[in-house]
């Protein structure tokens, strides 16, 4: 086969060539701007977390209901079980036994108003005069006093 003849034949070749690669490329370019369509359902099974987290509150209790217990663990527990701005330690007698001296009246006046760093009922507004009473004896009791709270 002489030289001219063979160039002719892949010249050829390389026109089917860059007719089918045209042709290809066109086909693909024919789709692009165009939003496939996915099934969301199976989108969002595949992205799900291993483990989920579900927060709910607390049942919450009706104000004047609150036992001492549960005001002190949701409002006083904060500062009185770490000694946190200077405030006596549940249950230290020595921290308590000047504040005791006071008596059930004065520790409730004294917790009302509002002492030192802590602020008036503890931050803790919304108490009632009965449930101020029962946290007080309550923290108190743990020191050693022998405190009756209201029911």
């Amino acid at each position: 086969m002489s030289d001219s003849r063979r160039s002719a034949s892949l010249r050829s070749c390389a026109r089917i060539a860059l007719t089918i690669g045209v042709a290809v490329a066109a086909t693909q370019l024919a789709g692009c701007g165009k939003k496939a369509a996915v099934d969301e359902e199976k989108l969002a099974e595949a992205v799900r977390p291993v483990a989920q987290v579900s927060l709910a509150a607390a049942p919450a209790v009706a104000a004047g209901n609150r036992k001492g217990e549960e005001i002190y663990t949701a409002v006083c527990a904060a500062c009185h079980d770490s000694g946190a701005a200077g405030a006596p330690k549940a249950g230290d007698k020595a921290a308590w036994g000047p504040r005791l001296a006071l008596g059930y009246d004065g520790l409730v006046k004294s917790a009302a108003a509002g002492k030192n760093a802590m602020p008036p009922k503890g931050g803790a507004a919304d108490l009632t005069d009965d449930e101020l009473k029962r946290v007080v004896a309550f923290l108190a009791n743990k020191a050693g006093a022998g405190f009756k709270a209201p029911d």
